[in-house]
């Protein structure tokens, strides 16, 4: 029997911890602050043992294998020691695909990897394929695997830092949506390091496999020739070139097989969209699905929890969530999605962001949400009414003050949420609820 250790006690480690259990292995987690009650009691639940608050480190070097939470960055002491001393350390997502023979379609990219992956799934689920969600939607793929979720296909959203730590991961199809400035912070502020760790998600593909990508990304294409492709590319772009087999032309998604959508028929509205739902076509083509089938679903398809997810209209005010708006060029997307005055909540940790590539004509004021704030008032003070909140009550109270009937309340951080909230689902939701409570819908 292996002895695992799990690094982190998260829903990627207790996913991990409860697979482990079920494959026979003897089981410890560690986490070195405190563990949220709702994982907690999972560990009790299955007579898994944790500890919290710190790490036995004699315990590491026992264990055979050791799986890394994707929050812990590899450059921390314990890590290096770890690794130095010739220790397995794997991520979630390669455990996981270790004891499944399930195909996988993985989703990864800076902006739209959420979106994209709902709308895949959505389009198999159309078209009659069992297909489970999970990775950084829902349940981790470790866990779905620990519950024996009956399933033709996995479509998981997959992050850099998962990708960090895998070594025989190979996807069915995978997704690269795009690659721009985000968690620079955590690849020592270079855009190679990151875009290298976004490219293993094709790393091991074969040519029975695919890779979809958006063809006209800059980022991507200058990153191609340093990491070849062996499986089938498939390109998508907002215009026709020769390395794309679907495009955008007037009002209409076009593909090289007859495939006709209006773009005004897509569930969801906004050029990133377009390219989204291009992803999300070729997906589905690949596993075989009907044009009908993927017409439906790409009419009928509605926005997912805090991505550009409208709350409520309150006096002809609209409040939008987008707190999944965790780097500048989200909010590129953000912004031009909306039309009118626009009324900006922004603020957390910044990952490296360059403000200046944001077109904030339309923005008309600024709430700046939580202690770190020195960067956007150095970007726009004098240029746009602004205040500041301390809190996600105070934000929304000063947004309604500065909207007038017409305008829009756009949550769009631009930044990541770990600042004075959980993650950026505790943000979001904080903020439906504070506009909520605004309505009068809640006391």
């Amino acid at each position: 029997m292996k002895k695992i250790v799990v690094l982190g006690a998260g829903e990627s480690g207790v996913g991990a911890a409860l697979l482990g259990k079920k494959i026979g292995a003897e089981v410890w987690v560690s986490d070195g602050g405190k563990i949220g009650e709702k994982y907690r009691n999972i560990l009790s639940e299955n007579e898994i043992p944790f500890e919290e608050g710190k790490h036995t480190i004699e315990s590491f070097f026992d264990a055979d294998v050791i799986i890394k939470s994707p929050g812990i960055p590899s450059k921390i002491p314990l890590i290096k020691e770890l690794k130095a001393a010739g220790k397995q350390i794997i991520s979630e997502i390669e455990f996981a695909a270790l004891h499944t023979e399930i195909p996988i379609i993985a989703i990864t990219g800076s902006n739209g990897k959420t979106t994209t992956t709902a709308w895949i799934h959505h389009l198999l689920l159309k078209g009659g394929i069992q297909a489970a969600l999970g990775g950084n939607i829902g349940k981790s793929f470790a866990a779905l695997l620990a519950e024996e979720v009956e399933c033709e296909v996995f479509v998981l959203e997959i992050s850099s830092f998962q990708l960090d730590d895998i070594d025989r991961f190979r996807p069915d199809i995978a997704v690269l949506t795009n690659i721009t400035a985000d968690h620079l912070d955590r690849y020592d502020y270079s855009m190679e390091k990151y875009a290298a760790a976004k490219f293993r998600i094709a790393m091991n593909q074969q040519p029975s496999d695919a890779f979809i990508y958006h063809a006209a990304d800059m980022v991507t294409q200058g990153e191609l020739w340093k990491h070849p492709i062996k499986a089938s590319s498939l390109g998508f772009a907002l215009e026709q070139r020769p390395d794309v087999l679907i495009w955008a032309k007037e009002n209409q998604i076009v593909a090289g097989y007859k495939f006709e959508l209006l773009i005004s028929e897509l569930g969801l509205k906004g050029p990133h969209n377009v390219l989204n739902a291009m992803a999300a076509i070729l997906a589905a083509k690949r596993m075989g699905v009907a044009d009908e089938a993927i017409i439906e679903g790409l009419k009928d398809f509605q926005a997912i929890e805090h991505r550009m997810e409208p709350v409520a209209t309150i006096q002809d005010v609209t409040y939008i969530n987008d707190s999944k708006a965790t780097n500048i060029d989200s909010v590129v997307y953000s912004l031009q999605s909306v039309e009118g005055p626009i009324v900006w909540i922004a603020g957390g940790l910044d990952k490296g962001n360059d403000y200046s590539l944001l077109n904030t004509s339309a923005v008309k004021a600024l709430v700046i949400l939580g202690p770190n704030k020195e960067k956007l008032l150095k970007t726009y003070q004098g240029k746009m009414m602004i205040s500041e909140a301390e809190n996600m009550a105070q934000a929304v109270q000063q947004a309604a003050q500065f909207a007038q009937p017409g305008d829009t309340v756009l949550l769009a951080p631009a930044c990541s949420s770990f600042d004075i909230f959980k993650n950026y689902e505790d943000r979001g939701r904080q903020f439906k609820r504070e506009v909520e409570r605004i309505s009068g819908l809640v006391d």
